[in-house]
């Protein structure tokens, strides 16, 4: 067996287009060797900014042979009434470059065919490869592709040498400007090269040692983490490490080398959140949390060479950090002698979504609605907040014409909560403010206060309906506005609180709190066109979690504004599932519902039926059961006790056989036929409220 291995060099890629590209040229190569035939086994995938590279162990360098049957014309076809071979034959045989003497005839299920035993495969992997590295190289996608010279190849970055060595042989093709060799460069500083690798076992060697280049980024990263740790422990703190930076730290360097350097405490007066994003953000750098939970007056920062004076180096970086410092430490001190009058008389002037108006407008809408939520939800929540959620409404987006915002735009929201507190708002209020845009994804933390939950639903509510209203629906994967987030970030925040409100009541609060204004769509289509996404949205969300697709469309069919009241139900129904009887009682109830459903559509049905008209000891059984169970399903339904009302199909299920077994519902009697149809639709009706059976197909 052998060894292969490609090495695609360029100029320095982006971080972020590393770990895609790995990803990219794993399955891309893995599949072109399959479809070669090739027999291999592991492949390795590695990246640094100035290369990419592709190890295959254990390839076989023969291709796999194998023996196929290829059937021709029928015999009748092929042969002549004499017996001699027809044209068609001789062709067929022509066609895979064998003589009439290989045919052999074929019994089939069609009947007597001819047919060829065609050997294929045995081609040697290194002439396979010189037609797969090029074809999977151009293949490659990146997020932007560039073109250079008089050159058609598109690649990320240009290319400057393809090292493509099977064992000890060059593996050769061209690629635009560069032909492949056995030739590989090294680190810019400790080891530029070129260096010639003898035999593709040595590659890995040569690549740490001659070319000082640590190719794995799990190493990389190791090394990082490791050296980083050990010089924070010296310095008496650690390390607030960010995974997010850290992948893109790991990504920008060949040769990662820690350095924990410093700045001046007096910058210490600056908020930790600023300290930490000017840090992160335009130095690449981490903070250092002393045991106290404090900022430590340190940072750590990752070079990409070993300096011969590191001291020297280390200085550099703390004068380019001063100046961002800085900066922040202006900003901080500008915006703390301003207040939150100015700023809202600020927002004014700001333009939220065109035809929506202003961000002044905006923390109005959202002031009302904020206290309209308070109110509403105040049972749940066990307080009244309601002053300070109208407070967090009113103050929600004043940090956004602040000095330091305008610096750091990711840090809105946070610097809110942080001017609150220092000018003496309440606590619910400034922490609500951090919180107002939780959660930011699928697995992003939630607000933690009532008050920060009630003005994020708030704040999301206020934009879905705008944007509907202007009929700025998703398409696709368009979403400029983030309203898929935002009915995800509901979703999880009344699951999460256990709000038991109504979405679709939530949502015309918030349309008549934008007052008159010129809409796309009239109020009532956008409000169903919102509901429609928003159902769709739920139902992403409980796929995601690994429910039960018939289950999930069973469970919201019956209704998805209670966001809490459904996921309740999904879970009663997908244990119900799970029990004994399930499928039987789920065909007994779709024939209810299936009846019901027709014959309400063709005729009005009376609320409850006429003991007077029973006929049958099947119906009259049915009834005598119906008015001791229809109080306790509605009971159960008060209490949310989902679980106990879908027990009761069993319990209810003979007797609804033994009724559609003995009665005849549909008679010819007007009467008899609608008394029998409204005990099943009391029945359906009830259950109903739980799940969608005519949705379960079984």
């Amino acid at each position: 067996m052998a060894t292969f291995v490609l090495e695609i060099g360029s100029e320095e890629l982006p971080s972020r287009f590393l770990a895609p590209e790995e990803a990219e040229l794993r399955a891309r190569f893995s599949a072109a060797l399959d479809e070669a035939g090739l027999e291999y086994g592991a492949v390795r995938v590695m990246s640094t900014p100035r290369r990419a590279v592709a190890l295959v162990e254990d390839l076989n360098p023969v291709q796999r042979e194998k023996e196929e049957v290829i059937s021709g014309p029928p015999a009748r076809v092929a042969y002549g009434p004499d017996g001699a071979p027809t044209k068609a034959l001789e062709g067929f045989a022509r066609t895979h470059g064998l003589s009439v003497a290989d045919v052999f005839r074929l019994e089939t299920e069609k009947g007597e065919y001819v047919a060829v035993r065609k050997r294929t495969g045995g081609a040697a992997a290194k002439d396979l490869l010189a037609g797969i590295c090029p074809a999977v190289i151009t293949s490659l996608p990146f997020a932007k592709r560039m073109r250079w010279g008089a050159y058609a190849l598109a690649y990320a970055r240009p290319i400057h040498w393809i090292l493509a060595l099977l064992d000890e042989e060059v593996v050769p093709f061209d690629l635009g400007p560069v032909a492949s060799g056995r030739e590989t460069c090294g680190h810019r500083v400790h080891g530029s090269g070129p260096f010639s690798v003898a035999h593709a076992d040595a590659y890995l060697e040569i690549a740490a040692d001659s070319c000082a280049v640590t190719l794995d980024p799990a190493r990389r990263r190791a090394v990082i983490v490791e050296g980083g740790d050990a010089q924070a422990a010296r310095a008496g703190g650690r390390v607030l490490w960010n995974d997010g930076l850290l992948d893109e730290v790991q990504g920008l360097a060949e040769h990662p080398v820690p350095l924990l350097a410093d700045f001046d405490p007096a910058y210490l007066e600056v908020p930790r959140e600023v300290l930490l994003t000017s840090m992160e953000s335009h130095q690449k750098s981490f903070g250092i949390e002393g045991p106290d939970g404090k900022l430590m007056p340190h940072f750590l920062t990752v070079l990409n060479l070993s300096p011969e004076d590191m001291e020297v180096v280390k200085h550099g970086w703390e004068r380019v950090l001063r100046a961002r410092l800085d900066d922040a430490r202006f900003f901080w001190r500008a915006d703390l002698r301003e207040n939150f009058d100015l700023w809202l008389e600020k927002l004014d002037h700001v333009i939220f979504i065109g035809a929506l108006g202003s961000m002044g407008d905006k923390t109005r809408r959202l002031e009302a609605l904020c206290r309209w939520l308070a109110e509403r939800c105040a049972p749940r929540l066990g307080a009244d907040l309601t002053a300070e959620a109208a407070r967090a409404g009113r103050l929600s987006k004043a940090d956004l014409v602040t000095g330091l915002v305008g610096e750091f735009d990711t840090l809105q929201g946070i610097m809110g909560g942080i001017y609150a507190g220092q000018k003496g708002e309440a606590q619910a209020v400034a922490d609500a403010l951090k919180e107002q845009y939780l959660p930011a994804g699928p697995d992003s933390p939630l607000p933690k206060s009532p008050v920060g939950a009630l003005l994020s639903l708030a704040d999301k509510a206020d934009t879905l309906v705008g944007c509907f209203g202007l009929n700025m629906v998703p398409t696709g994967a368009a979403d400029p506005n983030g309203l898929r987030r935002c009915a995800l970030g509901i979703i999880r925040i009344l699951l999460d609180f256990g709000l038991d409100l109504d979405v679709r009541e939530l949502f015309a609060k918030a349309r008549e709190l934008y007052g008159t204004r010129q809409w796309k769509l009239p109020p009532d289509e956008a409000l169903d066109k919102l509901m429609e996404f928003f159902a769709a949205r739920l139902r992403n969300y409980f796929l995601s979690r690994g429910q039960d697709t018939l289950l999930v469309d069973a469970a919201l069919n019956a209704g998805a504004a209670q966001v809490p009241d459904s996921g309740a139900r999904l879970a009663a129904l997908a244990a119900f599932s799970r029990e004994p009887g399930y499928a039987e009682a789920v065909q007994t109830f779709k024939r209810v519902a299936n009846i019901v459903r027709k014959q309400a559509a063709a005729e009005t049905l009376p609320e409850h039926w006429d003991a007077a008209l029973l006929r049958e000891a099947p119906e009259k059984a049915l009834a005598e059961i119906l008015e001791t169970l229809l109080p306790r399903l509605d009971a159960f339904r008060a209490s949310g006790d989902h679980g106990a009302a879908l027990a009761t199909l069993r319990e209810v299920r003979p007797a609804v056989d033994a009724f559609f077994d003995g009665v005849m519902v549909m008679c010819e009697d007007a009467a008899l036929r609608r008394n029998r149809l409204a005990m099943l639709q009391a029945l359906g009706s009830r259950f109903a409220r739980l799940a969608d059976f005519a949705a379960l197909q079984l």
